[in-house]
Parts: structure tokens; sequence; C-alpha cells
């Protein structure tokens, strides 16, 4: 997803697999990398509250994720610019280009890379959102007639190429979400036919995240437990292993 696109925007190899691999691989307290991180950059986006996001301490933390540095004054000022005119009237997705254009203002070198996440959490703020979704992030540069060597060179997606993105990124969006709904109805509806200890548990995150490990801790059950948990529910078709590899699984809906 955005992470996918921040990490090839930034001439980074990692897909979605490796990037998956980077986070749920890596033990607790490691560093998960470069990759790693740009995925946790956009994790932080889809699971603080809108209203924590643009904060001196997440824009500084997020930046520093994306792989640019962003000063604690720069990011207050930002901050500070842009909910000044977070009750104002007008068009969610122009909000979002506007606030691009103050971090532009602010530190036009953080632009290229912090830009489209402060594009979607904006947004999710002036349309009352709980939490943002990526979107901008998915296409930062679609559609549009300027130069896309013009954009590399500034670092700056047209105003035109920002709507055109965000249309396609919403399409894309509720397709998205109609298919994961669908997954997840097929979940709970196997799940009372789990009879191992702790089936529950893992249930509820298989709903509430991408993916987990084989190898992740659920009170109550074996490692040996948990993997045959899983061969269940791929046999009533209600998971899939992501990773294609016989050894460090992983699943997701």
């Amino acid at each position: 997803g955005a992470a996918a696109a921040t990490a090839k925007r930034a001439g980074r190899v990692e897909d979605e697999a490796a990037l998956r691999d980077a986070l749920l691989l890596t033990r607790p307290g490691d560093d998960v990398g470069p990759a790693g991180r740009m995925l946790l950059a956009w994790r932080t986006l889809a699971s603080r509250p809108v209203a924590a996001l643009v904060s001196e301490g997440v824009l500084v933390d997020v930046a520093a994720d994306l792989g640019s540095a962003l000063d604690v004054g720069a990011a207050g000022q930002i901050g500070n610019e842009i909910q000044a005119t977070a009750g104002a009237v007008g068009n969610a997705v122009a909000g979002a280009i506007d606030a691009i254009a103050v971090l532009e203002r602010h530190h036009s070198r953080a632009a290229r890379e912090l830009g489209p996440w402060l594009a979607d959490a904006v947004l999710a703020d002036r349309l009352g959102w709980a939490h943002a979704v990526p979107l901008f992030g998915l296409h930062p540069v679609a559609g549009g007639r300027r130069s896309p060597h013009a954009e590399r060179q500034s670092g700056r997606p047209s105003r035109q190429r920002i709507w055109a993105a965000y249309a396609q990124a919403a399409l894309q969006a509720m397709d998205l979400a109609a298919e994961l709904g669908r997954r997840a109805d097929r979940l709970l509806a196997v799940a009372p036919k789990l009879r191992a200890k702790g089936a529950d548990t893992v249930v509820e995150k298989l709903l509430s995240d991408d993916a987990i490990v084989a190898s992740s801790k659920i009170a109550g059950m074996s490692d040996r437990g948990l993997r045959r948990l899983f061969d269940r529910l791929i046999e009533l078709g209600a998971v899939r292993e992501l990773s294609g590899r016989p050894t460090f699984r992983i699943y997701g809906l």
C-alpha cells in the first residue's frame, strides 16, 4: 500500500511482502530497518487518533521514519499553522493540498517524504474521521499534465495530480473495504467451529491487524496448537498464508 509506494519513491526495492516481513519478523526492540520504519510511519497514521497526528512530536518522529529530518521548531510551526485552519469551511481535499503547501514553506526538503502522509492526516481531520486512511500515500503523483521529470526535480506534485490521486485512491479504498468486509464475515462465520483454546484471541487479532505470524505468543496456546489452528482456518477458507514460505509463515484475511 502506501508504505510500498513510499519505499519505491525512495528508490528502495521492498514490496508489501518484504515490508511485512521487516515488521513482523523482527524481534521486539530490534531495528526494523529503513523500509520497516516507512511502514511504521503509515501504521502511525492509521492507528493514532486523528487529533494527535498533526502534533510536534508525531511529525518529528514520522518524518524520521520516512527518512527525512524535521526539527522540533519547524514541526511546531507546521502543526500550529495547519491547526489554525482546522475549523475553516471548504473542501477537505483542498485543505489537504494546503497542508502540503504549509510543509513546503517551512521545510521543503521534507515535503516529498512527509507530504503525502500529512495530506492524508489533514484530510481525515477535515472530514471528521476518528482515524486516517492512507489515500494520497497510495498514488502521490497520479494524473495531471505536469511533467513527471519536473515533479521529481521539485518534489511537488501539482494540485491537479493530487485531486486525481485522491479520486483514484478513494475508489481503490472502497473496493478494498468491501473485499475485507467479505473476508471478515467469512472468518466470523467459521469462528464458532473453532474448538482450540485461545482461538477467540487469534480471530480478534486477525480482524484487527494486517497479519500475524505463526510464532505469535497466544495465551494458553502452544506453537504447535497455533499452527494447527491456522491450518484449520485455511481449510475453512477463512484465512490465507501470505508469505509462500514453508517456515516463518504469516497469516491474514
